[in-house]
């Protein structure tokens, strides 16, 4: 069994687009119709940019039409604030073109909304990148005269999640659209990666927004153009990974490190075993480092970090002396 075929029996959903465009290429590297790749190597980064140009594309991948562009940065792991601040560097430039293209100015007002679950860690990320950058909406509105002109009406907001609000995360965000008229959105969420090295490592923007919970196959009311009305800008980072992707990859590695064995895993085998290991929770278990925690902590302040160096080069370039709330 290949690994598209273990995916497919398994109910896994690719959330990056890298990996969906890695896996249809598979060995023979060819070209996907309707898709362009573009790569760009730095000292410390990769950045793959994916573009699904058409519907013969879109069914291909299994995802809408737009931009995904992936920044890999194995050292976002480890405790290296330099390269963090690079990081940051190359993903505010990203966000800077995603909303170029979409004609936010530099003064437009943005809602950034972070997903996910305060109380489940992995699922962190979005509400914690919220406490890591500046809100102007209600400073503009009681003390402008404390800010440089020019400085862009910023609101963020951390929805939660339906099973604590019993309220659908899209609903509450086109509610808070209604009243605070952003001409885009930046949604934030925690992702699930389907190879171990890119769990805290890579940083996915889009243009194509969100489902929330789809990584884990719990599908929501999407976040995008079409649901809210204006561009939306996805950040996703994967935390988690299936176990089952575990499984496979270890018995992969196996099968190569012993080829005196002679050891074959067929489509029944690898299934069986998979449901056989992972049957206490139900053949489904989301698995995430030791270390999440620190791993949040690092990637919330890299995202916030980015998203001022974005929205508020105004207030960078005057020095002034901002709050984060």
């Amino acid at each position: 069994m290949n690994q598209a075929e273990f995916f497919q029996i398994s109910g896994i959903v690719l959330d990056l687009a890298v990996e969906a465009h890695d896996l249809l290429r598979g060995a023979t590297q060819q070209e996907i119709p309707g898709v362009r790749e573009d790569k760009q190597k730095l000292p410390n980064a990769t950045i793959t940019n994916i573009t699904i140009m058409n519907k013969i594309g879109e069914r291909s991948m299994g995802k809408p039409q737009g931009t995904y562009i992936t920044i890999d940065a194995p050292q976002l792991r480890s405790a290296n604030p330099p390269v963090h601040e690079e990081i940051a560097g190359l993903l505010a430039k990203q966000i800077n073109l995603l909303l170029k293209k979409y004609n936010v100015s530099s003064n437009d007002p943005v809602l950034v909304v972070g997903l996910g679950n305060w109380e489940a860690t992995p699922d962190s990320l979005g509400p914690k990148v919220i406490a890591q950058f500046t809100v102007t909406r209600h400073l503009l509105k009681y003390v402008p005269q404390d800010l440089p002109p020019g400085t862009r009406p910023v609101s963020a907001l951390a929805p939660g999640v339906l099973g604590t609000t019993g309220i659908e995360t899209a609903e509450i965000i086109q509610g808070v659209i209604q009243k605070t008229q952003p001409k885009a959105i930046i949604a934030i969420d925690a992702l699930s990666a389907a190879d171990l090295h890119r769990v805290g490592s890579s940083i996915q923007i889009n243009d194509t927004g969100i489902n929330p919970g789809s990584g884990v196959g719990n599908q929501r009311m999407g976040i995008n153009q079409n649901t809210m009305g204006i561009p939306v800008i996805a950040i996703g980072i994967p935390t988690v990974v299936n176990a089952g992707i575990i499984i496979y990859q270890a018995l992969n590695q196996l099968k190569q490190n012993l080829p005196q064995a002679n050891l074959q895993f067929n489509r029944n085998i690898i299934q069986n075993l998979t449901q056989n290991v992972l049957s206490p929770f139900g053949g489904n278990l989301t698995v995430t480092p030791k270390e999440i925690d620190e791993l949040i902590h690092n990637l919330a302040w890299v995202i916030g970090n980015a998203l001022n160096r974005s929205l508020h080069s105004n207030l960078l370039k005057s020095n002034a002396a901002i709050p984060l709330h």
